[in-house]
């Protein structure tokens, strides 16, 4: 079991939904409580029916708020001071109708009032039903809570209480925790070092940049999808000098298991219509960095159910194309003053950079040949086209590349 790192007093507001796993929900008060947090918490009208509010006011040691209409706190507006008091709101166990509020903006109980009115980072950890968590509606929730930079945790997989079995249980309260402490820890330049320059000497300081990385799965059905090789190591080491440049960064990742670069704010998708989406709520940037390896194509029918082999004949996959992200950047009414992309290319590797900068509207497009092991490797050899011409930069580690991007990349929007 990994260990716990103690927190020197982080004040959380745990929000308790309804579901047989909101039982879990004390375990995870009392590991708060041993590693230093404070825990208030909110039970709603569901999660009140399988927790009570006196085992919740017993292991956290504060009162347990219920309803919107208690008189003696709503006269100092109570629902906005619990709110904004808190480091970060956990909703633990998010259920569909919890999370499907969330998105929507719906505040028609204490809890969902809280989760609206907050200006405090928010996670959520689902539990649901199998079919529930699968359900088109409830991805889309989860893609648009993302998106607005929600922290949402993926649900184990196992048997359940109602005898189906899949994704959709409430990850274990040791595993929650940590995910707590990764969300206490990461600040907006958390864990960065400290320098020995004003910040304001450092070249990317005062701008936003916004990258992608990784690659994204299409289901086809439950358990298949279409994706890539990418591995997201050049997305990331870009997003880690731009932090180490001054730069507030936005950090777009597909499906990938790379820890995220101190000081980057991360947002995690999984198919090309939730990164675009989280794309364009990233929006303003003084420089975007479209290094992710996008799914061209997605099926245009997602199968419910695990498709089965019907004799010889393979199924027949009807596609249709994805949003096209760098595009879309490159002509929006948002456009940074920099845009660049990535041209993953196997033959005629400049000839196709090239074509591409110019149809995508992007001012600068980095190429590389991936025919080799470039993809899931540590070192790329690129070459940055712009309308200036070709800058060619040697083989180097992933790092090294990184860094000489972000150094013309500040050059750029300095100038």
């Amino acid at each position: 079991m990994h260990k716990l790192v103690a927190m020197n007093g982080p004040r959380i507001l745990l929000i308790i939904g309804g579901g047989i796993a909101a039982y879990k929900s004390c375990e995870l008060v009392r590991l708060i409580r041993k590693h230093g947090g404070a825990v208030t918490c909110v039970l709603t009208k569901g999660g009140a029916q399988f927790v009570t509010p006196m085992t919740l006011a017993a292991l956290s040691e504060n009162p347990v708020h219920t309803s919107l209409w208690d008189l003696k706190n709503e006269v100092e507006m109570g629902h906005i001071q619990l709110s904004r008091q808190a480091d970060l709101i956990v909703v633990c166990p998010a259920t569909a109708d919890l999370m499907a509020k969330m998105a929507h903006g719906i505040a028609d109980d204490l809890a969902t009032t809280l989760l609206l009115a907050t200006d405090k980072p928010v996670m959520a950890v689902p539990a649901m039903n199998v079919r529930m968590w699968e359900h088109a509606a409830t991805q889309a929730n989860i893609a648009t809570l993302r998106s607005r930079g929600v922290t949402v945790l993926n649900p184990d997989e196992g048997p359940m209480a109602c005898g189906e079995f899949g994704a959709g249980r409430l990850p274990e309260p040791a595993i929650v925790m940590q995910a707590i402490e990764r969300a206490l820890a990461a600040g907006p330049l958390a864990g960065q070092p400290d320098f020995e320059v004003d910040p304001g000497h450092r070249p990317l300081y005062g701008k936003h940049v916004l990258v992608t990385a990784g690659p994204t799965h299409e289901p086809i059905d439950p358990v298949r999808y279409i994706a890539n090789r990418s591995s997201g190591k050049q997305g990331f080491a870009i997003a880690a000098a731009a932090a180490r440049a001054g730069a507030r960064v936005t950090l777009v990742s597909g499906p990938v298991t790379l820890p995220t670069p101190p000081g980057v704010e991360r947002i995690d998708v999984e198919t090309a219509r939730e990164m675009a989406a989280a794309v364009q709520q990233a929006l303003p940037a003084d420089c975007a960095v479209m290094v992710a390896a996008v799914a061209d194509w997605r099926t245009e029918d997602y199968a419910p159910e695990k498709m089965k082999k019907r004799g010889s004949a393979p199924p027949a996959l009807r596609l249709t194309e994805n949003p096209d992200i760098l595009a879309s950047v490159a002509a929006s009414d948002k456009r940074p003053r920099l845009v660049v992309g990535f041209a993953a290319e196997t033959e005629n590797v400049l000839e196709h950079a090239t074509e591409k900068r110019k149809r995508k509207g992007a001012d600068w497009i980095v190429a590389n040949d991936v025919s080799g092991d470039v993809m899931g490797g540590d070192v790329n050899l690129v070459h940055i086209v712009s309308d200036k011409g070709v800058d060619h930069l040697p083989e180097l580690p992933k790092d090294a590349v990184a860094d000489a991007l972000v150094e013309r990349i500040a050059d750029a929007l300095n100038a």
